[in-house]
């Protein structure tokens, strides 16, 4: 996964400490004007190198990122404060820009002590010892000064690291059947039925419950089921911006979208109100050219021709229970995707 390999960013403290020490060492090693050269230059070389490697350890959002992860960023970022509590709630870092702007200011960080360390050394070339040590310290002074003034950016960084390094491992890549409807319709126990899952479970800061996972192989070609709890299994004027932004996320994932519904009312939902998330359902990712499934599941415990039921338009009736027709609705996901690999040569 895309972000599972950040490194944790130093606070500005840590840095400090490491490019100091470093620097003592190293000018332990040294005598008279050397010495206070090699303090310098470690010291800035150190700080400098390790502000852009902070940068340059994530991936450019626009370029690198599938929209998937980055609509998902967004939504996980957006949730959580980046940083230290800002006083003005304004200056409150939050989402991918907020990270952006962090990131910027760590780059302006790691070239100002680039350019301090360049600007001393130069004054250490042309001065005796004691005025080299002077002008070495106003040297580490300012180097700190700036390693502290981005300091808040440098733990917006680490926040937003932790955040989305343990994100749910899904391959945008991989062909991909979402299940919507409300709680409690069978969705869990189809998609643990039909894959590997046996309760897969990963979890997403924005969820009360994690989101299902599990993938199939048909031909060779392998494919993933996802049941997103908290999110698509409720009206969308009932979501929140950030369980919003996250269903944007799942617009850019899914192939097919299975939407199930449970005439039997066991759920405990009542059945116009599941009509309902499913025709918005169908309107949302119709309008995307994703083919949606209406499922009627528990089908050993209503009778379609019931006149109390009103007109389900279900492309299947099914149970998970007793296995009637499971086979059939997820051959008929993976005809609706369509999907065919493509070849080396075709690249």
């Amino acid at each position: 996964m895309i972000f599972e390999d950040l490194p944790t960013t130093p606070t500005s403290e840590e840095l400090i400490d490491k490019a100091f020490s470093r620097a003592s060492r190293a000018g332990r090693a040294q005598q008279g004007l050397d010495a206070q050269q090699s303090m310098l230059q470690t010291a800035g070389n150190i700080i400098s190198d390790n502000l852009e490697n902070v940068v340059t350890a994530w991936p450019d959002f626009e370029y690198d990122v599938d929209p998937f992860y980055t609509e998902l960023a967004e939504a996980i970022l957006a949730s959580i404060t980046l940083g230290p509590e800002a006083d003005d709630p304004e200056d409150e870092r939050t989402g991918v820009d907020g990270l952006r702007q962090a990131l910027s200011r760590v780059t302006w960080a790691s070239r100002q002590t680039a350019e301090i360390q360049r600007e001393y050394q130069s004054k250490l070339r042309k001065t005796d010892v004691d005025t080299a040590r002077k002008h070495r310290k106003q040297a580490f002074a300012r180097l700190a000064d700036v390693v502290e003034q981005v300091d808040p950016d440098l733990r917006a960084i680490n926040d937003a690291r932790n955040a989305l390094r343990d994100l749910p491992e899904i391959n945008p890549d991989e062909p991909t059947i979402v299940v919507a409807g409300y709680p409690n319709v069978g969705k869990s126990s189809f998609v643990n039925d039909v894959t590997n899952a046996r309760g897969e479970t990963a979890s997403y800061p924005f969820t009360t419950k994690g989101v299902g996972l599990g993938h199939l192989e048909r031909d060779h070609i392998r494919y993933q089921l996802v049941d997103t709890p908290g999110l698509l299994d409720r009206p969308a004027e009932e979501r929140n911006e950030i369980e919003s932004q996250a269903v944007s996320a799942i617009e850019h994932l899914a192939d097919c979208v299975l939407v199930f519904l449970d005439p039997s009312g066991s759920c405990g939902y009542p059945i116009d109100s599941q009509l309902e998330l499913r025709d918005s359902v169908v309107r949302q990712f119709d309008a995307l050219d994703v083919p949606v499934l209406t499922i009627a599941n528990k089908a050993d415990r209503f009778d379609p021709d019931d006149a109390s039921i009103p007109d389900l338009d279900a492309d299947y009736h099914m149970s998970v229970e007793t296995g009637e027709h499971v086979e059939a609705v997820l051959e008929a996901a993976i005809e609706a995707i369509g999907y065919e690999p493509e070849l080396p040569f075709e690249s």
